[in-house]
């Protein structure tokens, strides 16, 4: 399958956001569903189950994990009436992983999947948990087997791509999120706008801002408003130096999902906009928040680490923190967000050190390339002066 299958995705945007946008989203229709059963039938555990996983999608949809609250009390209810179903502790896992606890929910996976050993579900989460944590060997190994159990699926697909991604192997990843988008039925415009949000990811990673931004675009028409749409969107025009335009997207973002992540977004443009008196007040607020959750396991320390050594040339307090997540998890974002607190405070060789660990794996992301370029070309100065 060629991956220059773009205007198929995107032809019937118009249509497809005057037919979808104003209803109920997806999770939308399932939460009330849910509901609805539950009020036939309140001592069926599985309705609970059902409600419960709704409520996790509804915190995708629009990034409020207020939602993730309600799907944990709404499974309690569910355990109450079959303690430790099956069912119910895979959706457990689900929010574990939402909520980026990703060690729990890899011993949680690991569970369930000794008990189901050909549950494709589970093998999913057991992916997402040891992609997140670095360890991509068992990731691709799940990977693998949801494709062996079910080839095809979507969710394997998608988990697929993602980790040839990881791999440096962009046209590859390309082209299975893109049979996943064609496997994808056409009522679900939210999972649909989340894998053209993917491929306009991929793009822009791949250099390629125009078939990125049509991506992007298709997302916003199949989802308006689309808080990761509107993410990809800021870093194009980043990229492009439309700055001002960046500026408004992430700002619309951050209202649509007011996270500290996605506030730091805000201050960064404004800061490449030359607006430095709004750039530095957005910054306070971001560390403020940023340092309020920074022992949790769903943070925004990477965005930290790159305030105190990009913004506020604070590497001391930026390498506190990276010393913190590095002890969380491995990925490779995580090594190049290390790597760079250990430039910024003047380790030069261990930065390198580590940046060749981030490296092994092939990943094309510009940041990481950025970093790794400016580290490098450090201690090369530093050899050719000794």
């Amino acid at each position: 399958m060629k991956t220059r299958r773009i205007p198929i995705a995107l032809i019937f945007c118009a249509a497809l956001a005057a037919e979808t946008a104003p209803g109920p989203s997806p999770a939308e229709i399932s939460i009330r569903k849910a509901q609805e059963q539950i009020a036939k039938q309140p001592e069926h555990y599985p309705y609970y189950n059902a409600l419960a996983m709704a409520y996790a999608r509804r915190a995708r949809e629009t990034s409020d994990v207020s939602y993730y609250d309600k799907a944990e009390e709404t499974l309690q209810k569910s355990f109450a009436i079959a303690p430790d179903n099956y069912e119910g502790k895979k959706v457990e896992t689900w929010l574990l992983l939402g909520r980026h606890d990703f060690a729990n929910a890899r011993l949680a996976a690991q569970k369930l999947n000794r008990q189901m050993p050909d549950d494709v579900t589970v093998y999913g989460y057991l992916v997402d948990a040891n992609a997140e944590l670095g360890n991509y060997a068992e990731a691709a190994k799940a990977a693998q087997w949801m494709l062996d159990l079910r080839p095809g699926n979507v969710a394997g697909l998608t988990r697929a791509a993602y980790l040839r991604e990881l791999h440096g192997d962009l046209p590859g990843a390309m082209e299975l999120m893109q049979m996943a988008y064609d496997a994808t039925p056409f009522q679900e415009f939210e999972d649909r706008a989340w894998l053209l949000t993917q491929l306009a990811h991929l793009n822009w990673v791949a250099g390629d801002s125009k078939k990125s931004e049509s991506y992007a675009n298709g997302a916003l028409g199949l989802f308006p408003e689309y808080h990761y749409a509107l993410g990809v969107l800021g870093q194009i025009r980043m990229a492009q130096g439309r700055t001002e335009e960046a500026v408004m997207l992430f700002q619309k973002r951050y209202a649509a999902a007011p996270h500290a992540e996605n506030l730091y977004a805000v201050g960064e443009a404004l800061a490449q906009a030359g607006r430095s008196a709004e750039a530095e007040k957005v910054f306070g607020e971001f560390e403020k928040a940023s340092l309020a959750e920074s022992g949790m396991t769903d943070n925004s320390n990477h965005e930290l680490i790159a305030y105190y050594t990009d913004y506020a040339k604070e590497p001391a307090k930026a390498l506190h923190v990276a010393e913190q997540e590095i002890a969380r998890r491995r990925d490779v974002y995580t090594v190049d967000a290390y790597a760079w607190a250990l430039a910024a405070a003047g380790d030069y060789a261990r930065a390198q050190e580590e940046m060749q660990k981030a490296l092994a794996f092939g990943v094309k992301d510009p940041k990481v390339l950025r970093h790794a370029e400016a580290i490098a070309a450090h201690v090369g100065v530093q050899r050719a002066s000794r």
